[in-house]
């Protein structure tokens, strides 16, 4: 189940230099990280090709952050179970890639993780009103996905407003809380603030943290950063 904090700081292992990847993996942990973003594509549904289930099997013996998969591949449902066997905690899906995406929902439900839907920055949120109930997590795009260093789309941050009073009737409604938001792409420093305020509890963020001297020092900054704009991470 997903730990019960409040905001989540996620580095994205698509920007950590595999060539000393344990060392990467220890400074963040020492930053105060919470999870640990895995970036899965295909090629295909994006311009790029990372990693599989393989790696994400060794993965969970150098690491005791919660393992957040973002599936940004075609036909996820033939691959959901490998993902969720090698250790997988979360597994977000895109809604553009899942015609019949209420299936696909259930299926990772029945792998024991948690599920997140994604949508691309020109998707509408609202199309995911009717599923918001089913899933753990919504991840809004903030940037056309399949590199990192891409500049934060503004436009997006509308997204999470939208998400954010959804949840505040939905919790007056029901008494329950509503998915997690998730944010990712171009999220730094400066951005944070706008990014916390909009009603981002998940922040993704790659080359702000590897691409940096420290990233045990970058996590420290943006936990820091958080904090002093009172709103923190847990």
């Amino acid at each position: 189940m997903l730990p019960v904090l409040t905001r989540f700081l996620a580095p994205s292992l698509l920007s950590a230099n595999f060539s000393h990847l344990a060392h990467d993996l220890q400074q963040i942990k020492a930053g105060g990280a919470h999870w640990l973003h895995l970036d899965i594509m295909d090629g295909h549904f994006v311009p790029n090709l990372t990693f599989g289930p393989v790696v994400i099997d060794s993965l969970k013996t150098q690491t005791q952050l919660f393992l957040d998969a973002h599936l940004m591949i075609l036909n996820p449902e033939k691959y959901i179970p490998a993902f969720a066997k090698a250790g997988c905690q979360n597994i977000t899906v895109h809604y553009e890639a899942c015609p019949h995406l209420d299936a696909v929902i259930h299926l990772i439900k029945k792998q024991a993780c948690q599920v997140g839907v994604s949508v691309n920055p020109a998707t509408p949120i609202q199309v995911l009103e009717p599923i918001l109930p089913l899933v753990d997590l919504v991840l809004v795009m903030s940037v056309n996905p399949g590199f990192g260093g891409q500049q934060l789309i503004p436009y997006t941050l509308k997204k999470l407003e939208w998400l954010s009073n959804w949840k505040t009737h939905y919790q007056n409604d029901t008494g329950k809380t509503g998915p997690l938001l998730q944010i990712d792409g171009g999220v730094k420093l400066d951005n944070l603030p706008q990014v916390l305020s909009a009603g981002a509890q998940v922040i993704v963020a790659g080359s702000a943290i590897f691409n940096t001297p420290s990233p045990q020092e970058a996590c420290q900054a943006f936990i820091r950063a958080a904090r002093e704009h009172k709103l923190p991470f847990a």
